[in-house]
């Protein structure tokens, strides 16, 4: 099943930030004072979605928002603020390892009693755990691996195959119906979830949207092409077992063969990713540039952190049987009860 296309609309503000930029956006007010950047919480609902819509209009952009808003100088220089308060709260908050065989060494451990957000949907996660699960990670998956790609012109030789070769198992293959974001789709239809491409911008938490603009900062950026390997080696080595436990999830609730299926195909894929990404991907970038060690700790480190905050937040609200979404998901599939 073909998900939506079109561009999303605008979500409803969460502050004077993310109001400012989308008022901005549809031509109707002015953009947020560079004060009001520095005053606000830098992980909190406001500044992330700011953050956020500032980062779409590179991928899909918005439903009214004219195309040449993606390169406006005044909202670039409010990106620029917003990226400044982010990345130094990322550089003062994240744990540190000292090199990058420590940080993937730690990423290779699996913990023998887990207590994670995967362990939990395996374990004891009903049926409306999932579905606010895939809609709050909807926002990367139907952009699955786009992301990343942003690394691949800033990358040469050994390092830049490797980078590329896992993409394309990424995007199918070259078999449209083999897209990752296209499987993802398919697991939210079994789910009664909507394909529409950010259609749960709205609900999503701002700790999901952390997680999205983290891999958003590092591509855009050339000075941080390193961290975005960090970023891309920590998604690989800890998706096979995550996903094992998300496929055992979908296979105990009963919640379609797409979802098994989607993760299943991870289970498998990404295996064999992560042996290419350490060796290939991060091997290759360190002996052409060994100078960005530390860029790509600090990709590994940062990416921990805010999986960590996220897997907090959701876990808190279920463990309280409270809904983690800002808004309440509507049933799309009739076989879901």
């Amino acid at each position: 099943m073909e998900h939506h296309r079109e561009e999303p609309g605008l979500p409803p503000p969460r502050g004077p930030l993310s109001g400012g930029v989308e008022a901005y956006l549809r031509g109707a007010g002015r953009l947020p004072r560079l004060e009001d950047v520095a005053r606000a919480e830098v992980y909190g609902e406001d500044l992330q979605l700011a953050l956020y819509l500032c980062y779409e209009l590179h991928y899909r952009g918005f439903a009214g928002v004219p195309t040449d808003r993606e390169w406006d100088p005044g909202l670039l220089r409010v990106r620029a603020a917003l990226e400044h308060r982010f990345l130094s709260a990322l550089r003062a908050d994240a744990p540190v390892h000292d090199s990058v065989d420590e940080a993937l060494a730690d990423l290779l451990v699996e913990p023998v009693d887990g207590a994670g957000v995967t362990h939990f949907l395996r374990d004891e996660g009903e049926l409306w755990h999932l579905r606010e699960y895939a809609a709050q990670r909807s926002l990367y998956h139907l952009k699955e691996a786009d992301p990343h790609a942003w690394v691949l012109p800033r990358l040469w030789g050994r390092a830049k195959a490797a980078m590329a070769a896992v993409e394309f198992d990424e995007w199918g293959g070259g078999r449209a119906d083999r897209v990752h974001a296209r499987l993802f789709a398919d697991l939210m239809t079994d789910l009664g979830l909507d394909t529409t491409y950010g259609r749960y911008l709205d609900a999503a938490c701002a700790e999901a949207l952390v997680t999205v603009n983290l891999m958003s900062l590092f591509g855009l950026h050339r000075a941080l092409r390193g961290a975005l390997v960090g970023h891309f080696a920590t998604v690989e080595i800890t998706s096979s077992p995550g996903s094992r436990r998300l496929a055992e999830a979908m296979r105990r609730t009963g919640a379609g063969p797409a979802a098994e299926h989607f993760y299943d195909e991870h289970v498998e894929a990404d295996a064999v990713h992560e042996q290419v990404v350490r060796h290939d991907v991060i091997g290759g970038l360190l002996e052409d540039e060994p100078h960005l060690a530390p860029d790509v700790a600090f990709g590994i480190d940062a990416t921990e952190f805010v999986e960590d905050r996220f897997a907090a937040r959701l876990l808190a609200d279920w463990r309280a049987s409270r809904s983690s979404l800002h808004a309440p998901l509507a049933l799309e599939a009739a076989h879901i009860s």
